[in-house]
């Protein structure tokens, strides 16, 4: 995947509940198939809770 979308990102996190930590959403994503690059990216960040779907996205394309 050259590029990770927003719609690519919420695709691998769907049925994720949340307040969650960074762990839950990486065992998300490997449920729902993420491609690697999700995976790796989710793993990679520096932030641990997150409150919600926004929180995440904003974690992932702002690092």
């Amino acid at each position: 995947m050259a590029d990770l979308s927003p719609i690519d990102l919420q695709k691998a996190l769907r049925g994720a509940d949340y307040p969650t930590d960074k762990q839950h959403l990486v065992e998300r994503a490997r449920k729902n198939k993420a491609d690697d690059t999700i995976v790796s990216r989710l793993d990679g960040l520096k932030q641990d809770h997150f409150d919600g779907p926004n929180e995440v996205q904003k974690a992932v394309f702002n690092e």
